[in-house]
């Protein structure tokens, strides 16, 4: 996807957060259901921690630590902090030089993507959180998410041993849109699912092992979807 791709979804998401983070703190003690331990306010102390730590990374071009959030008061730091964030994302050059702990090549590009993902992902928790509608993904959008899950992440999961190598390779299937093998040699298994179900699955946002089409080794495929595909 080009960058304005990238930009205007992490834009989207951005705008709808900030609304969502205007509540009382009655509303942010709620429980984010995909994130044991966490209340909403945590949420948004997550998200304004890791838009200061992109956007650092990103005006230095090198690694630095991420900050950690407020013990309380997450969703207002959150606010503080959104419009330089995304100053900083709207104003950085894809091709740059900067660190990032993905693939080569080494770029800047990679954290537009990467929090345009972020922020969509934990736009569908706030909205799981409150019980109202998610958002409305472009395809194409989720297509790409479930690509940086399956090349980036996973891989990186497997690289860094938080998950066991499959005993064999497991193909993943959006029918009608694209393919991606995860694994080694032949493929032993298969899941099929639609670009929405296959993105918010393999986040664990919702249940791919109840509703994805899985044929041949179903062990084998609920181990991998098991992974953690996802840190």
């Amino acid at each position: 996807m080009p960058p304005y791709r990238y930009l205007a979804e992490l834009v989207s998401s951005l705008e709808r957060l900030r609304a969502l983070a205007r509540q009382a703190d009655e509303t942010l003690s709620r429980p984010v259901p995909a994130c044991p331990g966490w209340a909403l306010d945590t949420l948004f102390g997550h998200l304004g921690s890791i838009e200061r730590w992109a956007a650092q990374v990103v005006r230095e071009g090198k690694f630095v630590e991420e900050p950690a959030p407020p013990a309380k008061g997450g969703a207002a730091w959150f606010l503080e902090g959104a419009n330089a964030f995304l100053g900083t994302m709207a104003a950085l050059d894809p091709e740059a030089p900067c660190w990032n702990f993905g693939p080569p090549p080494r770029t800047a590009g990679f954290w537009l993507r990467r929090q345009a993902h972020e922020h969509a992902i934990h736009l569908v928790d706030a909205c799981q959180t409150l019980d109202i509608e998610g958002p409305a993904l472009e395809e194409d959008f989720m297509l790409d998410g479930i690509d940086e899950v399956l090349t980036m992440f996973a891989p990186r999961q497997l690289r860094l041993e938080r998950m066991r190598h499959p005993a064999r390779a497991v193909t993943f299937d959006v029918p009608g849109a694209a393919r991606w093998t995860l694994g080694q040699g032949a493929a032993g298994a298969s899941v099929s699912a639609t670009a929405h179900g296959m993105y918010l699955g393999l986040w664990g946002r919702s249940n791919l092992a109840a509703t994805a089409a899985v044929q041949g080794d179903a062990d084998l495929a609920l181990r991998v979807l098991q992974g953690p595909l996802t840190p």
